[in-house]
């Protein structure tokens, strides 16, 4: 007895065809091609932390200095505070977010920019080497992004971490928010 060959009608065929191109593609896409801008459109939209990580292995609060608004060569003044620790410390990201820079330039050396939460970008230079972190990725706080060193403008003084951060207006102190609020009025240094 010969087998019969079912027949699908072709309607059927297009109508499937349909639903994968309307359904399947478009979820594939926000999946892959639109992910990242997603990621970072919603972590924009966050309100930015007032409290901040160290962003240097072990150094506690106590140790940090304000070191903002101090004048540096070529009449600039410092767009951050100055982490000092021993050279090869692990430097760590203060508030999650998504690496957009992993490079060097001229000032900083080996930098590292992050994409916070409430439009902040988080600048952490002078690296002596980078972490294995890649542009694009996600951090948590705490997660190692580098090492302590002297590179870029800082060459040859005590090895430390500049780190800043920058709004939409331009840099802003990191300092406050570094510091706890009940220990603000509580003197700082070592």
């Amino acid at each position: 007895m010969p087998t019969r060959r079912r027949v699908r009608p072709r309607w059927i065929v297009r109508t499937v065809a349909t639903i994968v191109a309307v359904v399947a593609i478009p979820w594939f896409l926000m999946q892959t091609v639109f992910a990242p801008t997603l990621r970072l459109a919603r972590l924009r939209a966050e309100p930015s932390p007032n409290l901040l990580r160290v962003p240097v292995s072990g150094v506690r609060v106590r140790r940090l200095v304000d070191t903002w608004g101090g004048i540096r060569n070529g009449n600039r003044r410092h767009e951050g505070i100055d982490i000092f620790a021993p050279r090869g410390t692990a430097v760590v990201a203060a508030t999650y977010g998504i690496v957009s820079i992993v490079g060097q330039n001229q000032l900083g050396g080996n930098v590292v920019w992050i994409a916070g939460p409430g439009r902040e970008r988080h600048y952490y230079a002078h690296l002596e080497a980078f972490a294995a972190i890649s542009e694009g990725a996600e951090v948590m706080i705490g997660d190692t992004l580098g090492y302590v060193g002297d590179t870029g403008n800082a060459r040859g003084t005590p090895t430390h971490l500049h780190y800043g951060i920058y709004t939409d207006s331009g840099a802003i102190n990191p300092y406050p928010k570094l510091i706890p609020p009940w220990r603000r009025s509580a003197p700082v240094g070592p």
